[in-house]
């Protein structure tokens, strides 16, 4: 080749290389959207269902949280893991030692979705009764168990293709999962209010449903949607393997691995946890950091709440009530755009593992550098917007359930979406660094700074629930802290403190004033509190975007690093709001 078309060679190699990682962030960003959506809508619906509401939620995620806990050891940091080690393989050709490693994770974490599955089964009544503190939700861990081993397999194909950046993969299957989980949950649900409340029958006495125990039934019900869907989604993923086999075989053959020598399988397995486990440590403790709230919010509001409530009964009824406020509304808002950045998360892993892999450490700072922007992008007008806003969103979303504990409640937890989305993007980069270890250590700093709080304010009457959420803060918080400095000694970023951290906060609180004074004066002119949230939302975000715009938060090469980059650039250009 002559030196111009080497240049050209490396220029298509960079823009590539670029434009397949934003690729993979964007349809993983697409699919959360979807996903989120999906799962809000569900949320809303079956919370204003009759007998649901606060309780059912309390009951609905006491269960779930000790699931996430237990898919947390058998799966959820595997994709990472599979991805971080097939890349790598991938990056120089080695495809069939990468398909190697497929096949054994599959094996290993086959069997330990399995174990998870059986602990969940045969531990249900244990769990419910002596750690959680309510006997009702034993069922509901009992409908959740099988979906362990289910999400355990689908982990490790998801991991393998996103290995290859082949991310519509994992995307497609999580879009097919939640809506599977979506339309059965809530026909689950309003069949079991159906058949106990609205027009009882002979079935209804059979299966022992009442109204005293129809949100326990509905809660299960809503559970046992989860384990279809799950079950649905790994068959889809198991198809779509097999019809991808003859195109993974031609890669294998094409790659022609010279001096290739079949690796025991316990010398994979044994290279498998030696990066799994560390990542997935930081997902046990994530699920662990959640569980605090689900073994000591109950408990602890019993005891500030004590003497409040004639009977035991009574007593249970409202911290289950406080909980589910806590864990069915408000964190399902916070988790929103939570989810949402899971995209950046998981694409730095193989990608910034790629390119540390062939030496371009360039390219690496520069797409943790554009993460983080992006994060704090999402981050900001989300925690501010949510707290300016807190009780009209949870008016417009929960009508028929009001709590006077939700607004405030909301305020107080809002401000983790920042530290949290920050944790989630420099863990990504951090694993994708190969410092495994630094974000399981961070957030075990961060879950033990959470239940001692948890344990010293709940317990006190005059904060009682709201102690869950003032913990949530400083546990992220010291998380992020943590996580900053060690990627901050790993590598040195392409930090421009202006435009990475100034100009997002001006734009954030010019947001967070025009969404705060809109809905002052439109609810006063329109005395409609609903259509004034919309509004105000609405304008906060065309706000907020030209406030971006304004203040050129993006340089030239920010824009390139987008799939048509160079089209929107060219777009802005005509509108004078960036410099040719």
């Amino acid at each position: 080749f002559s030196i111009e078309q080497c240049k050209h060679r490396v220029k298509c190699n960079k823009t590539n290389k670029k434009q397949s990682f934003m690729a993979g962030v964007l349809t993983l960003f697409f699919a959360q959207i979807v996903i989120k959506i999906l799962g809000l809508i569900y949320r809303l619906i079956i919370t204003n269902i009759p007998y649901f509401g606060d309780a059912g939620n309390g009951l609905y995620s006491a269960g779930y949280q000790i699931y996430t806990l237990l898919l947390a050891i058998a799966s959820i940091g595997v994709p990472s893991a599979i991805a971080k080690l097939v890349s790598e393989k991938i990056a120089v050709g080695k495809h069939r030692e990468a398909h190697d490693i497929f096949k054994t994770a599959l094996l290993l974490f086959g069997i330990i979705g399995l174990i998870g599955s059986s602990i969940l089964f045969f531990g249900a009544r244990y769990i419910a009764t002596s750690l959680i503190g309510n006997p009702d939700v034993e069922g509901i861990m009992v409908a959740l168990a099988p979906a362990v081993f289910f999400v355990a397999v689908s982990a490790v194909i998801r991991g393998y293709f996103n290995g290859m950046y082949n991310m519509k993969v994992s995307s497609n299957s999580q879009m097919l999962e939640q809506l599977f989980k979506s339309i059965l949950t809530i026909g689950l649900v309003v069949a079991v209010y159906f058949l106990a409340v609205v027009n009882p029958t002979d079935l209804a006495k059979s299966l022992g449903l009442s109204v005293d125990t129809v949100t326990v039934a509905m809660a299960t019900a809503a559970n046992a949607a989860s384990t279809i869907a799950t079950v649905i989604c790994c068959g889809y993923l198991l198809i779509y393997y097999q019809r991808s086999k003859k195109e993974i075989w031609k890669n294998i053959n094409e790659a022609n691995e010279i001096g290739y020598k079949k690796e025991k399988k316990t010398s994979i397995m044994k290279k498998i946890l030696a990066v799994s486990i560390p990542i997935s440590l930081a997902s046990i403790i994530s699920a662990i950091n959640r569980n605090i709230d689900t073994f000591t919010v109950i408990n602890g509001l019993k005891v500030a709440l004590a003497g409040l409530y004639p009977t035991v009964e009574l007593l249970q009824n409202e911290a289950t009530r406080l909980y589910g406020i806590l864990s069915g509304r408000v964190d399902t808002l916070i988790g929103l755009p939570t989810a949402l950045n899971v995209a950046f998360a998981t694409a730095l892993v193989p990608a910034v593992s790629e390119t540390m892999a062939k030496g371009d450490a360039k390219t690496a700072r520069r797409r943790i550098t554009f993460s983080i922007r992006t994060t704090l992008l999402i981050a900001l007008p989300c925690a501010i917007g949510m707290c300016v806003l807190a009780e009209p969103i949870l008016n417009l979303l929960f009508p028929n359930v009001y709590a006077k504990e939700a607004g405030l409640l909301l305020q107080i937890s809002s401000f983790t979406i920042i530290f949290t989305l920050m944790n989630q993007t420099v863990a990504g980069a951090l694993q994708g660094l190969g410092k495994v270890m630094a974000p399981a250590a961070s957030l075990g700093c961060g879950a033990i700074v959470k239940l001692i709080l948890n344990l010293i304010l709940i317990r006190n009457p005059q904060i009682g629930i709201y102690g869950a959420a003032i913990s949530s803060v400083a546990a992220a918080l010291t998380a992020m802290i943590i996580n900053l400095i060690v990627l901050r000694k790993k590598i040195k970023l392409d930090t421009d403190k202006v435009s990475l951290i100034i100009k997002p906060i001006i734009a954030t609180l010019v947001m967070g004033a025009v969404a705060f004074l809109t809905h002052y004066y439109a609810n006063m002119l329109i005395e409609k509190d609903r259509i004034a949230t919309i509004i105000a939302i609405i304008l906060a975000v065309i706000v907020y975007i030209f406030a971006i715009l304004s203040l050129k938060v993006f340089d030239r090469e920010d824009y390139h690093m987008l799939p048509l980059g160079d089209k929107i650039y060219k777009f802005l250009q005509k509108l004078k709001i960036v410099k040719p």
